[in-house]
C-alpha cells in the first residue's frame, strides 16, 4: 500500500515543481514557451488516455469477445459528457480569457483561473487512482511498472501545468509566495481524486474498466477542448503542434517499454 500512496502523490509534486518556477522566473513566460509546454501537455495526455487506460479497459474485456469494446467506448463518453457538464455547472476562467465560463459568480479572477485548473486536474488524479486500482485487482493487465509511469507521465504535464498557473498570476502583480501557493493548490485535487477512484474500485471491480476509459474521455475532452485551442491560438502554434508530438512520443516510449 505504502507504493500506492507514493504513486498518487508524484503528479502533485509535479504541479509543486512546476508552480516553483514562479520562485526563480522574474517575467512572464513567453507565448512561445507557454505553447511548447501547453502541447506538450496534450500530447503527454493523449498517449496517456490510449495506452494507458483505454487499451487496459478493452483488454480486461476480453471474456466479452466482440463486444470488449463496450466498456471503454460507454466509459469514455461518460467521461466526456461529465467533464462538459463540470465546465457548465462551475465559474472558471481560462488563460488568455476575460470572458468567465459557467454560471455567474462574484467570485474573484485569480479564484476561477485557479478553479479552470482544478477541475481539469480531476481526471487526471482519476487516471492515476484507476491505474493503481487495477495494480491491486487481480487478472489486471496493469502492472507496477505501467502504473507508476503513467505518474509520472501525469507528473511531467504537471511540470508545465503547475508554471502555466502561476506565472500568470505573478504577471498580473500577486507576490511570489502567494502565486506559488495557488499554483500548488491547483493539484492538490488529483490525489484525492486518485484515492476517491481507488476505493471506489476496490469496492464494485467490474468498474474497473468502465473507469479507465471514463478518465481517459475526461482527459481527452480537456485537451481537445482547452489545451490544443490555446496552443493554436495566435502566433507560435508551430511551437504547440511540435510540443505535442514531443509529449506524445515520450509518454508513448515510457508506456510501451516500462509499461
Amino acid at each position: 500500500m505504502p507504493y500506492v500512496i507514493l504513486g498518487i502523490m508524484i503528479p502533485f509534486v509535479g504541479t509543486t515543481f512546476g508552480a516553483a518556477c514562479v520562485l526563480f522566473m522574474r517575467k512572464e513566460m513567453k507565448p512561445l514557451l507557454q505553447k511548447s509546454l501547453l502541447g506538450f501537455a496534450s500530447g503527454v495526455m493523449v498517449a496517456a488516455g490510449i495506452w494507458s487506460l483505454l487499451i487496459p479497459a478493452i483488454d480486461m474485456s476480453e471474456s466479452m469477445g466482440k463486444f470488449a469494446f463496450v466498456p471503454a467506448a460507454a466509459g469514455f463518453l461518460t467521461g466526456m459528457f461529465f467533464l462538459l457538464l463540470m465546465d457548465k455547472v462551475t465559474p472558471h476562467l481560462h488563460l488568455k480569457s476575460t470572458n468567465p465560463e459557467g454560471p455567474k459568480s462574484s467570485l474573484k479572477k485569480t479564484t476561477m483561473l485557479v478553479l479552470a485548473v482544478t477541475l481539469h486536474n480531476i481526471p487526471e488524479g482519476m487516471a492515476v487512482g484507476v491505474a493503481f486500482a487495477g495494480l491491486l485487482a487481480a487478472g489486471s493487465p496493469i502492472t507496477i511498472a505501467g502504473a507508476f509511469t503513467l505518474a509520472v507521465g501525469i507528473a511531467i504535464q504537471n511540470f508545465p501545468e503547475g508554471a502555466i498557473i502561476s506565472m500568470p498570476l505573478r504577471g498580473e502583480g500577486m507576490g511570489k509566495k502567494k502565486a506559488f501557493v495557488y499554483g500548488t493548490l491547483s493539484g492538490v485535487v488529483e490525489p484525492i481524486a486518485a484515492m476517491i477512484t481507488i476505493l471506489l474500485t476496490s469496492v464494485t471491480r467490474p468498474l474497473l474498466p468502465y473507469l479507465l476509459s471514463f478518465a481517459a474521455g475526461a482527459m481527452l475532452y480537456v485537451v481537445v477542448e482547452e489545451l490544443i485551442p490555446e496552443a493554436s491560438f495566435g502566433k507560435h502554434s508551430d511551437a504547440g503542434t511540435i510540443g505535442f508530438a514531443a509529449g506524445f512520443v515520450i509518454m508513448m516510449v515510457l508506456d510501451v517499454a516500462l509499461g
